[in-house]
Protein backbone atom coordinates (compact mmCIF):
# COMPACT_ATOMS: atom_id res chain seq x y z
CA UNK A 1 0.00 0.00 0.00
CA UNK A 2 1.25 3.48 -0.88
CA UNK A 3 2.19 5.38 2.28
CA UNK A 4 1.27 8.63 0.53
CA UNK A 5 -1.88 8.06 -1.51
CA UNK A 6 -3.07 11.05 -3.49
CA UNK A 7 -5.65 13.40 -1.97
CA UNK A 8 -7.93 14.71 -4.71
CA UNK A 9 -8.67 17.24 -5.87
CA UNK A 10 -5.17 17.58 -7.23
CA UNK A 11 -3.31 20.62 -8.53
CA UNK A 12 -3.53 22.50 -10.77
CA UNK A 13 -6.66 23.86 -9.11
CA UNK A 14 -9.70 25.43 -10.71
CA UNK A 15 -12.13 27.52 -8.68
CA UNK A 16 -14.39 24.48 -8.34
CA UNK A 17 -11.62 22.10 -7.21
CA UNK A 18 -10.09 24.70 -4.86
CA UNK A 19 -13.48 25.18 -3.18
CA UNK A 20 -13.82 21.39 -2.87
CA UNK A 21 -10.33 21.19 -1.29
CA UNK A 22 -11.26 23.89 1.24
CA UNK A 23 -14.50 22.13 2.19
CA UNK A 24 -12.70 18.78 2.54
CA UNK A 25 -10.20 20.42 4.91
CA UNK A 26 -13.00 22.03 6.93
CA UNK A 27 -14.85 18.73 7.24
CA UNK A 28 -11.70 16.89 8.32
CA UNK A 29 -10.81 19.49 10.96
CA UNK A 30 -14.37 19.41 12.31
CA UNK A 31 -13.88 15.69 12.95
CA UNK A 32 -11.19 16.64 15.48
CA UNK A 33 -9.36 13.43 14.58
CA UNK A 34 -5.61 14.26 14.48
CA UNK A 35 -4.63 10.97 12.78
CA UNK A 36 -7.18 11.43 9.98
CA UNK A 37 -6.27 15.08 9.47
CA UNK A 38 -2.52 14.41 9.35
CA UNK A 39 -3.00 12.16 6.31
CA UNK A 40 -3.90 15.22 4.20
CA UNK A 41 -0.38 16.59 4.71
CA UNK A 42 2.89 15.45 3.16
CA UNK A 43 5.23 13.40 5.37
CA UNK A 44 7.47 16.46 5.81
CA UNK A 45 4.76 19.15 5.73
CA UNK A 46 6.02 22.43 7.21
CA UNK A 47 3.67 24.41 9.45
CA UNK A 48 3.55 27.80 11.04
CA UNK A 49 0.55 28.04 13.37
CA UNK A 50 0.46 31.26 15.33
CA UNK A 51 3.96 31.32 16.86
CA UNK A 52 4.66 27.58 16.52
CA UNK A 53 6.85 26.17 13.76
CA UNK A 54 7.10 22.42 13.16
CA UNK A 55 7.10 19.82 10.42
CA UNK A 56 6.09 16.24 9.77
CA UNK A 57 2.97 14.21 10.42
CA UNK A 58 3.92 13.13 13.97
CA UNK A 59 4.32 16.80 14.95
CA UNK A 60 0.97 17.63 13.30
CA UNK A 61 -0.76 14.89 15.32
CA UNK A 62 0.90 16.13 18.53
CA UNK A 63 -0.09 19.72 17.81
CA UNK A 64 -3.73 18.86 17.03
CA UNK A 65 -4.00 16.61 20.08
CA UNK A 66 -2.80 19.48 22.31
CA UNK A 67 -5.07 21.94 20.51
CA UNK A 68 -8.28 19.99 21.09
CA UNK A 69 -7.39 19.17 24.68
CA UNK A 70 -7.63 22.94 25.24
CA UNK A 71 -10.17 24.05 22.60
CA UNK A 72 -13.34 22.17 23.57
CA UNK A 73 -16.50 21.92 21.42
CA UNK A 74 -14.50 23.20 18.43
CA UNK A 75 -16.48 24.14 15.29
CA UNK A 76 -14.80 25.58 12.19
CA UNK A 77 -15.86 27.31 8.97
CA UNK A 78 -13.35 27.90 6.15
CA UNK A 79 -13.87 30.02 3.04
CA UNK A 80 -11.69 30.30 -0.04
CA UNK A 81 -9.95 33.62 -0.51
CA UNK A 82 -7.70 32.97 -3.52
CA UNK A 83 -6.05 30.12 -5.43
CA UNK A 84 -3.45 29.36 -8.09
CA UNK A 85 -2.08 26.19 -9.66
CA UNK A 86 -0.81 24.61 -6.42
CA UNK A 87 -1.74 27.16 -3.74
CA UNK A 88 -4.91 28.08 -1.89
CA UNK A 89 -5.53 30.92 0.56
CA UNK A 90 -8.43 30.66 2.98
CA UNK A 91 -9.96 32.73 5.70
CA UNK A 92 -11.62 30.97 8.58
CA UNK A 93 -13.31 31.32 11.93
CA UNK A 94 -13.88 28.77 14.63
CA UNK A 95 -15.60 28.74 17.98
CA UNK A 96 -14.46 26.87 21.06
CA UNK A 97 -14.76 26.96 24.82
CA UNK A 98 -12.19 26.46 27.53
CA UNK A 99 -12.47 24.20 30.59
CA UNK A 100 -14.09 27.05 32.56
CA UNK A 101 -16.87 27.33 29.95
CA UNK A 102 -15.71 30.64 28.44
CA UNK A 103 -16.37 30.86 24.69
CA UNK A 104 -14.04 32.24 22.03
CA UNK A 105 -14.17 32.86 18.31
CA UNK A 106 -10.84 32.61 16.52
CA UNK A 107 -10.38 34.43 13.20
CA UNK A 108 -7.58 33.71 10.80
CA UNK A 109 -6.01 33.23 7.42
CA UNK A 110 -4.12 30.26 6.04
CA UNK A 111 -1.84 29.93 3.05
CA UNK A 112 -1.51 26.41 1.68
CA UNK A 113 0.87 24.87 -0.87
CA UNK A 114 0.27 21.38 -2.29
CA UNK A 115 2.43 18.74 -3.91
CA UNK A 116 1.41 16.91 -7.10
CA UNK A 117 -0.44 14.27 -5.06
CA UNK A 118 -2.69 16.89 -3.47
CA UNK A 119 -0.96 16.65 -0.08
CA UNK A 120 -0.35 19.94 1.70
CA UNK A 121 3.38 20.54 1.95
CA UNK A 122 3.18 23.96 3.59
CA UNK A 123 0.61 25.56 5.90
CA UNK A 124 1.01 29.08 7.28
CA UNK A 125 -1.72 30.19 9.71
CA UNK A 126 -2.26 33.55 11.39
CA UNK A 127 -4.96 33.47 14.07
CA UNK A 128 -6.52 35.88 16.59
CA UNK A 129 -8.91 34.95 19.41
CA UNK A 130 -11.87 36.99 20.59
CA UNK A 131 -13.74 36.21 23.81
CA UNK A 132 -17.49 35.95 23.13
CA UNK A 133 -20.58 35.45 25.25
CA UNK A 134 -22.51 32.19 24.88
CA UNK A 135 -25.36 34.11 23.21
CA UNK A 136 -22.98 35.43 20.53
CA UNK A 137 -22.16 31.99 19.20
CA UNK A 138 -22.99 31.45 15.52
CA UNK A 139 -21.69 27.92 14.86
CA UNK A 140 -24.55 25.85 16.18
CA UNK A 141 -24.40 22.43 14.55
CA UNK A 142 -23.66 19.10 16.20
CA UNK A 143 -20.08 19.43 17.45
CA UNK A 144 -19.24 15.88 16.44
CA UNK A 145 -19.18 16.29 12.68
CA UNK A 146 -19.02 18.48 9.59
CA UNK A 147 -20.91 21.72 9.14
CA UNK A 148 -24.30 20.95 7.57
CA UNK A 149 -24.60 22.00 3.94
CA UNK A 150 -27.43 24.40 4.81
CA UNK A 151 -25.49 26.15 7.61
CA UNK A 152 -24.47 29.71 6.65
CA UNK A 153 -20.95 30.42 5.39
CA UNK A 154 -18.63 33.02 6.92
CA UNK A 155 -19.81 35.60 4.39
CA UNK A 156 -23.46 34.78 5.05
CA UNK A 157 -22.84 35.18 8.80
CA UNK A 158 -21.17 38.55 8.25
CA UNK A 159 -17.86 37.29 9.58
Amino acid sequence: MNANPSRPPLPPFTLETAIAKVRAAEDAWNSRDPQRIALAYSQDSAWRNRAEFFSGRPAIVDFLTRKWAKELDYRLIKEIWAYSDDRIAVRFAYEWRDEAGRWFRAYGNENWEFDADGLMRQRHASINDLAIETGERKFDWDSSGPRPLDHPSLSELGL
